[in-house]
């Protein structure tokens, strides 16, 4: 069994598009851990594909249970690794990608997963601003919450909590980078 990949790093730092990327070319290698959530859908997001968006009742009574690697409550919501998510796609024999906040590395590090650690990092805080700016999804509250994380896991990230650190500053770079440590 292949060793699963935990990615982390701030809201806009292009994990997302980073992880398209690497689905996209190697559709059959990888598998992505479905994180539960509590927060409504963006546009385009598909229930069960890019979260499992549940209600907060359900989710405590997960949390309850024990159902779940991490969990943490960002922003006024719940997101969530479960066990089952993960473990459906080691038994499908593909790579487990997991893509959890700091919060999340910490509670992945305390398990028998032998799991790596990849941070992608913003170029700076305020191109990490700009970006977020650009989503037009982000109320000023919102947005300096997510700063606020953000620097906070920049913090974490330079304790030498990860494997590597890529900084996005370039989208192929950072891909490549992550391909390759990926792979080895």
């Amino acid at each position: 069994m292949s060793r699963p990949i935990v990615i982390s790093g701030p809201s806009g730092t292009g994990k997302s598009t980073l992880l398209k990327k690497l689905f996209a070319e190697y559709p059959d290698v990888f598998g992505f851990s479905v994180s539960s959530t509590t927060r409504k859908p963006r546009e385009g997001e598909v229930q069960g594909k890019d979260y499992n968006f549940t209600t907060v009742e359900d989710f405590q009574q997960m949390i309850n249970d024990s159902k779940f690697i991490e969990w943490a409550q960002f922003s006024g919501n719940y997101y969530g690794t479960s066990i089952e998510s993960v473990k459906n796609v080691i038994n499908s024999g593909k790579t487990c990608i997991l893509d959890i906040d700091m919060q999340g590395v910490k509670s992945v590090k305390n398990t028998d997963l032998n799991a790596r650690f990849l941070f992608i990092a913003p170029p700076s805080i305020e191109d990490l601003r700009k970006r977020l700016e650009g989503r037009g999804t982000e109320t000023p509250e919102s947005l300096e919450r997510r700063l606020g994380a953000a620097y906070a896991e920049m913090e974490y990230a330079d304790s030498g909590a990860h494997d590597l650190v890529i900084v996005n500053d370039d989208l192929e770079k950072a891909y490549e980078e992550m391909k390759k440590f990926i792979f080895e």
